[in-house]
């Protein structure tokens, strides 16, 4: 079979051709892959965890001394491994520029007013939270409120929440999540699409027009608590310096409390009642009697803060791939060959930092979230570097910076990657790996939208684990981790977790203990190393994550996004000549 890239072959081809190949070839793990994998170790884990959850690195906020400290820590454990630097200037550390704004709350007001009311001032924290993404210290508001549905313009299902209605200067009013539909061929059915999630909403206001955005949240709808929003929006905001789309001056969470009174307050119904209408066809945007006055006063922080990255290089001629792929791949193996298809293996390190004068423990330490995933990546980049040679392609080690501020870094990244994104065969991301004992299933959610998910099937099954789905696709995990920038740039791309079973358990156990950990540890001052946590789970996931970044190196074609996924368009332009 003779191989090239032809804009003209459609992404289905390659997806069906793929499926016939994991079908029909066992796969062959040199010995030395096997022996390095087997040298992953929990214990080493472990250690990387409890150095990165420590009160030292004072939860490890972007910009500032613990995020710096936990970026050198990670780029000191690239250069023991023999990792290349695949940074700025010879180092390990692609530098992107930020704006950090943090609203004064003692300056700060915010009142919803009624047509022919009184004013009704609200408390953020307790009744709202807003940022200011257009990076001036203070921004005057006084505008009207536009109910907007769900504010989604999506043409390929027909729904325009902003249709026949002028927002230019206005606040809209905007409930968080996704048009409700049992149909999987309409907004994804029960999974969340990029239209449900709050940062869409916010672009998709900014262009518009919109001044600003009220997001109405529902604990349901949003998948987290109203404490949740609070925590993410007690501190400072950060956005890319180098962002030039429209921004709105508030980007902002009312409480569903909140949003109950202003509905009534303009002659509507309950927000549920207004949520269940805009939920149906024909709905239409309606400005309310009632108007935003606020004054939002920031402190505006501009800071650099960097992604960490570490390169084992690929060597062509120590191909190592199976006859059965040099079979399929026939003599034009070797132009393949000449081009990287590197794999990429990302984690951030950051999380919520610390609250500056909170009386008791104050810092947001993110043991699971996600000094976990940094663990496994410096794992892997020590098992990798272990073989004594090089893989057939590059492997490169990505700990970015920012995600917790809406996978800020990684957006830079897949803006600014260090070889062509055409030349990234698969991204495995790792965030947020409960510390629970032994997988017996993985989430791998993504990678069925891709042609290497038989790939991961038949890895997953020799190594015991069965495929669940996400138990809450409602909550659009997808679109909530540092894999999703990459995917945006064309890359191929899937973070790698575990199920709700563990060897010893049912998955009742499971489920209970990931329902304890969302509802009193996620993005919470509690979630903090502890001496009983078992890395037997970051341990396997990382050998399964190293024997798919194998077999995605000596893959015989690209990978590619099946035909017709939101990010197909993206890969076949970036694997044009």
């Amino acid at each position: 079979m003779k191989f090239r890239i032809d804009v003209a072959v459609t992404a289905l081809s390659f997806s069906l051709s793929a499926q016939v190949f994991a079908q029909t070839s066992a796969p062959v793990i040199p010995a030395a892959v096997k022996a390095a994998e087997a040298s992953i170790d929990a214990e080493k884990i472990r250690a990387h965890v409890k150095f990165l959850a420590d009160d030292l690195l004072e939860g490890r906020g972007p910009g500032v001394r613990g995020g710096d400290l936990a970026a050198k820590y990670i780029a000191t454990q690239f250069a023991l491994d023999g990792l290349k630097p695949g940074g700025d200037d010879g180092s390990y550390f692609q530098q992107v520029d930020f704006f950090g704004m943090t609203v004064r709350r003692d300056s700060t007001t915010f009142s919803l007013i009624p047509g022919g009311g009184r004013a009704m001032p609200l408390r953020f924290g307790a009744d709202y939270v807003v940022n200011n993404p257009r990076h001036t210290p203070v921004v005057d508001i006084d505008a009207p409120i536009v109910f907007v549905g769900y504010g989604v313009t999506a043409p390929e299902y027909n729904w325009d929440d902003y249709a026949g209605v002028d927002v230019k200067g206005k606040v809209v009013l905007i409930i968080v999540g996704d048009p409700p539909s049992d149909d999987p061929k309409f907004f994804a059915g029960k999974t969340l699409t990029y239209y449900g999630r709050w940062t869409y909403k916010y672009e998709q206001a900014a262009r518009m027009g919109a001044i600003g955005a009220l997001i109405i949240h529902r604990a349901d709808l949003a998948s987290y608590g109203w404490t949740v929003v609070q925590n993410s929006g007690a501190g400072e905001k950060t956005f890319l310096a180098s962002d030039t789309n429209p921004q709105v001056a508030a980007a902002a969470w009312i409480h569903h409390d909140i949003s109950d009174k202003l509905f009534a307050a303009a002659g509507l119904g309950s927000t549920d009642a207004e949520i269940d209408a805009a939920g149906k066809r024909g709905f239409k945007a309606v400005e309310l009697r009632a108007k935003l006055k606020a004054h939002i006063d920031s402190t505006v922080r501009p800071y650099q803060s960097p992604n960490v990255i570490g390169i084992l290089q690929g060597d062509p001629a120590r191909l190592g791939v199976r006859e059965s792929d040099r079979h399929l791949a026939g003599d034009d193996f070797k132009g393949r060959a000449a081009k990287d298809q590197a794999v990429l293996y990302s984690a951030h390190y950051d999380h919520l930092g610390f609250v500056p004068g909170m009386a008791g423990d104050n810092i947001y330490n993110g043991a699971a979230d996600n000094a976990t995933g940094c663990a496994i990546l410096m794992e892997l980049a020590r098992a990798w570097t272990s073989m004594g040679h090089a893989p057939p392609h590059t492997v490169m080690f990505v700990s970015v910076t920012a995600e917790e501020q809406g996978l800020r870094g990684s957006e830079y990244l897949g803006q600014h990657p260090p070889i062509p994104a055409g030349q990234i065969a698969l991204d495995l991301n790792y965030d947020d790996i409960q510390p629970f004992g032994e997988p017996m299933q993985t989430k791998v959610d993504g990678s069925e939208r891709t042609s290497f998910y038989p790939v991961v099937q038949a890895t997953a099954a020799r190594f015991g684990m069965a495929i669940v789905p996400d138990e809450h696709p409602e909550a659009g995990h997808y679109y909530r981790s540092d894999h999703f920038s990459m995917a945006r740039a064309g890359v191929p791309a899937f973070s790698i977790g575990s199920g709700t079973l563990y060897k010893g358990h049912d998955a009742a156990w499971g489920l209970a203990k990931e329902d304890d950990y969302v509802a009193h540890r996620y993005h919470n001052f509690s979630d903090n190393y502890t001496d009983d946590m078992d890395f037997t789970s970051n341990a396997k996931l990382a050998r399964f994550g190293m024997e798919l970044g194998w077999e995605a190196l000596t893959e015989p074609e690209p990978i590619l996004w099946r035909a017709g996924d939101e990010f197909e368009a993206a890969r076949v332009k970036s694997l044009k000549p």
